[in-house]
């Protein structure tokens, strides 16, 4: 059966109005937007992270991660090879979009603040995954990141419902005050970019938006409409 443009016109209107009468109600749909990461929540996850091998993984998984604002697929995806050294930090080859057609190479630097920096926390982790694992996990064909049991034994690459998992226990762990979600680090990019004065066109190649995306846009959370405010400063 066709549907006229006219019948989809008024369903998406009726569709409208049920939201209003919804919020009018005092009513939500859905669970909203995940939380996204910030600085502060990046400093706790690295000092909450054991001195393990998990914890050297979990220390580079969510450090990077936020870096190139990753979904839950997309360190499940990468192997190590797709992850290389440069004088000025890490290169890492991410699948692009939900289609992943293309591939974009993320650039990450080295951050100020050792602490909380992910090429440091990058080498770390893969330095004692070799060491204590054997050289076979530095081939440029095993996974970038694996997933390791309570006994410390290597169970192959993470997928994308475990890094999901990963990253809501990593920030539990923490203290997060609100746990992290899959998405949390690809929203946390976006938002602390926009919110340090990057441009937009920068964030969204480095996140592997389409520029001007308006997900991307949606994205930016401000904090609470006080200081992010378009109308501050102009009287």
């Amino acid at each position: 059966m066709t549907v006229s443009g006219d019948d989809q016109g008024e369903a998406r209107a009726a569709l409208e109005g049920l939201a209003v009468k919804l919020l009018q109600a005092g009513e939500r749909r859905g669970r909203g937007q995940a939380v996204g990461a910030d600085i502060d929540g990046l400093r706790a996850i690295a000092r909450a992270c054991p001195d393990t091998l998990a914890g050297d993984r979990d220390k580079a998984l969510v450090l990077t991660g936020f870096h190139y604002a990753s979904r839950s697929q997309d360190p499940a995806g990468l192997l190590t090879g797709d992850v290389t050294l440069h004088p000025r930090g890490l290169v890492v080859a991410v699948l692009t979009g939900k289609t992943k057609h293309s591939v974009r190479n993320a650039k990450i630097r080295y951050a100020d603040d050792p602490e909380i920096c992910p090429v440091r926390a990058w080498t770390a982790y893969r330095t004692r995954l070799a060491a204590e694992h054997g050289q076979r996990w530095a081939d440029p064909s095993a996974p970038a990141f694996v997933g390791i049991d309570r006994w410390g034994h290597i169970s192959g690459g993470m997928g994308p419902d475990s890094v999901t998992r990963a990253v809501k226990r990593i920030s539990e762990r923490a203290g997060v005050p609100i746990a992290w979600t899959g998405h949390s680090l690809r929203i946390g990019l976006a938002s602390v970019a926009r919110r340090n004065g990057r441009d937009g066109i920068a964030i969204a190649d480095q996140g592997g938006w389409a520029r001007h995306s308006r997900s991307m846009l949606g994205y930016m959370q401000r904090d609470d409409g006080w200081d992010d405010n378009a109308s501050a400063g102009l009287t």
